[in-house]
């Protein structure tokens, strides 16, 4: 592995070409928290057949944090630079969760660089905030107004605030604006635009990413299909690694 600067942002990128001839190039993009080794299936799936290139996205991994809050263009963009670092002009995607947001927006504003679309429980589209979310909301304007109190407002403030924030808000750190920009950043509009084929790999027991999500994303997408794991989460490329393989593997063309 290897660390490539891109505008003076450096990433750890894996770089895999296949001993035999290669069916052309896959960029892997993990998911909020991942990195190069939680995709590992994947890239052990598809590297006989693909050059496979795949990275610690800035901020993750061994690949150190942006100077500013990104958002999703400029991880994409970012991506669309170090293919051009790697003299890559075109490739397919398979990333997840995050990584297939980056993706899917990607395709959506350079379709040139995009051939076929791989997303595992991608984020990207916000939803209606539940009962319990807009609880969690309300006792969150209590928190910061008690918090204005002193002292021991603040650390009432504080105690709320570590009750009610998701577990990725809570082990965000350093990465916690760009984690806030990311989360309100809403693709459908972008994703009618997408002309690359698209699968969507999704578990029925995803509870971070709904399966409602997966079936908006197909009736949005001109070309694309959807492909239910039962009994999987959120992870389902590692919840049944070996149907994900078989899978993949034939909507690239290398089955």
């Amino acid at each position: 592995m290897d660390f490539i600067d891109i505008g003076g942002q450096k990433a750890r990128v894996v770089d895999r070409v296949p001993a035999a001839g290669s069916r052309g190039e896959v960029v892997v993009l993990h998911g909020w928290g991942g990195r190069i080794e939680s995709m590992g299936p994947v890239i052990d799936c598809l590297a006989p057949s693909f050059r496979v290139i795949a990275l610690d996205l800035p901020g993750f991994g061994e690949s150190p944090t942006p100077d500013s809050a990104w958002g999703t263009p400029q991880y994409a963009q970012y991506v669309r630079d170090l293919l051009g670092r790697l003299e890559v002009k075109r490739a397919h995607f398979v990333g997840h969760s995050f990584g297939a947001k980056t993706s899917l927006y990607l395709a959506a504003t350079h379709g040139d660089c995009v051939d076929k679309l791989v997303a595992v429980g991608s984020s990207g589209l916000r939803r209606a905030p539940t009962l319990k979310a807009r609880g969690r909301r309300a006792l969150s304007k209590g928190a910061r107004a008690v918090g204005r109190l002193g002292v021991v407002g603040a650390s009432l403030r504080d105690a709320v605030y570590a009750r009610i924030a998701s577990d990725d808000y809570k082990h965000a750190g350093e990465l916690r604006p760009i984690l806030v920009k990311v989360v309100n950043e809403d693709l459908s509009d972008l994703l009618p635009t997408i002309g690359a084929p698209t699968l969507l790999v999704w578990g029925t027991e995803d509870e971070a990413v709904p399966v409602a999500h997966a079936r908006m994303m197909e009736r949005l997408i001109p070309d694309a299909g959807l492909v239910l794991f039962e009994g999987a989460g959120h992870f389902a490329y590692l919840d049944q690694p070996d149907r994900f393989c078989r899978v993949v593997r034939h909507f690239l063309g290398a089955s």
